[in-house]
């Protein structure tokens, strides 16, 4: 039997964007549990930069070749034993991280979405139908938006009228996040560079700051860009008693007086993908893209995502018709 062969975006070895290319590999096939499916879109997260860069090699062993991409939109393809939640001709999306990463206790791990085709587990939470309302490059910005966007609101517990400070606003989580919380009936504080004003308020942002002059006395901070080893300013602006919630690494420490939290919901324990597109088919949650790029573009679109800013998403349509 000839093995079915694809265009893929194919790290070699530690490096950055640039140093990736488009090569034609064999497409990945399932195994019992598994799912191929044919990718149709992908948006890029920055594990799939910073991975492949070496930036976590004290912790993660990257075997190579490696195929980058973790959120995706696209069809399912071939089925592996034991597979009934999906059926080839489905439609679905979600979010899996590379199977290298499985010590981390992920149920969703993939052979890498920015392919023409790509392996899923297919027993996750992570993984769903796209609902008809939703289409594929918003499907394709929204799991990891949604995902945290929903853990952020549930571990927040936003009261109306509280004072909310959020740190990246203009980001992908940023973007999706602000119109939940003006929807939880928050007073919001984004940042925001001069000329985002007005994207920010769109949203639902009430004020706006810069990066180096926080408000002081907010009830709560979700920091969404900076390091956790350097929220000290952004802890300094929450009142005593208030609480500080952060999606990025490292870990943050402890600051007195404050509730601090590490936001990553490996294990679904917010809602998985199923929520996701409940959510996004009612419009109570959608992802902002800011570019979308064709799939021989796809090095580019790692290298924008590397080093420009950003408002909202990046997608990479990996199927010129989808």
């Amino acid at each position: 039997m000839v093995r079915l062969s694809m265009q893929a975006v194919v790290a070699r070895r530690y490096g950055p964007p640039e140093e990736h290319a488009i090569e034609e590999v064999p497409a990945p096939e399932p195994g019992p549990g598994q799912l191929q499916v044919r990718i149709a879109a992908v948006s890029l997260n920055p594990a799939d930069v910073r991975l492949p860069a070496g930036d976590f090699r004290d912790a993660v062993d990257l075997p190579f070749p490696h195929i980058p991409g973790n959120d995706f939109a696209g069809t399912v393809t071939a089925l592996g034993a034991g597979v009934t939640r999906f059926a080839p001709g489905d439609e679905i999306f979600g979010f899996a991280t590379p199977r290298a990463l499985r010590h981390m206790g992920s149920s969703s791990l993939s052979t890498g979405a920015l392919a023409e085709y790509a392996v899923f587990e297919a027993d996750t939470p992570f993984l769903a139908h796209r609902p008809d309302a939703v289409g594929i490059a918003q499907a394709a910005a929204l799991p990891t938006v949604g995902l945290t966007a929903r853990a952020l609101l549930a571990t927040a517990a936003i009261a109306p009228g509280e004072r909310v400070l959020v740190v990246g606003a203009t980001g992908g989580v940023g973007t999706a996040v602000l119109p939940l919380l003006a929807a939880a009936g928050a007073h919001v504080v984004a940042t925001a560079r001069p000329g985002e004003a007005d994207l920010v308020r769109s949203l639902g942002a009430a004020g706006t700051a810069g990066y180096d002059e926080y408000p002081s006395g907010v009830d709560a901070a979700l920091n969404l860009v900076l390091p956790g080893d350097r929220l000290g300013p952004v802890a300094a602006a929450v009142r005593p008693g208030g609480r500080l919630l952060t999606i990025t690494f490292p870990p943050p420490p402890a600051f007195a007086g404050i509730d601090v939290r590490l936001v990553l919901d490996m294990e679904g324990r917010y809602g998985g993908m199923a929520d996701v597109a409940a959510d996004a088919a009612a419009g109570r949650l959608r992802a902002r893209i800011d570019r979308e790029y064709a799939f021989p573009d796809a090095i580019t679109a790692l290298a924008d995502f590397a080093r420009r800013h950003k408002t909202g998403k990046l997608v990479v349509r990996v199927r010129s018709r989808a």
